[in-house]
């Protein structure tokens, strides 16, 4: 009769031949899901030129709004008009906006919000005076105003 021996090693290698496969297609994955969000502007852009300006540091704490003539006038009419985020606001709804980008941030970041608004160089001040007025009852008091020029790097 024969003896079976029994075998005291047990070999446990993992495969990896297929890793470098499996890395790329999860890079890969990665980054064709991602989407960096850009603002489609629904209003038109011609910001003033500026002889003095400062630039920002910590940009997640600005949150801007657009106002200019709509760019499809058949749909939204020729008076200036306010765009947040993706869609046209009124005056009256900026309120509820600024606290919407508010919940965003964390509770530390909130009064420190900073808003931004993109003027078309040829918009009366009435709107933008409504806009001040609207932003000071939504106690957010730090405005940006944006225009094109050269930033300072003296400072």
């Amino acid at each position: 009769m024969a003896k079976f021996k029994k075998k005291n090693k047990t070999e446990e290698n993992i495969p990896t031949s297929a890793l470098p496969d499996i890395i790329f297609m999860l890079l890969f994955f990665f980054m064709v899901t991602t989407v960096l969000r850009e603002q489609e502007l629904l209003v038109e852009q011609k910001l003033p030129q500026a002889t003095q300006l400062q630039k920002l540091e910590k940009k997640s704490l600005i949150s801007y709004l657009f106002l200019g003539k709509p760019k499809n006038p058949s749909v939204y009419g020729t008076e200036p008009r306010i765009q947040a985020n993706d869609r046209l606001i009124s005056t009256g709804d900026i309120i509820q906006w600024v606290n919407e980008e508010k919940d965003k941030l964390s509770e530390a970041e909130r009064e420190q919000i900073y808003i931004s608004l993109k003027a078309d160089r040829d918009v009366k001040m009435g709107p933008v005076a409504d806009i001040q007025l609207e932003l000071r009852e939504a106690d957010a008091r730090k405005i940006l105003y944006a225009s094109v020029g050269k930033v300072n790097q003296d400072d």
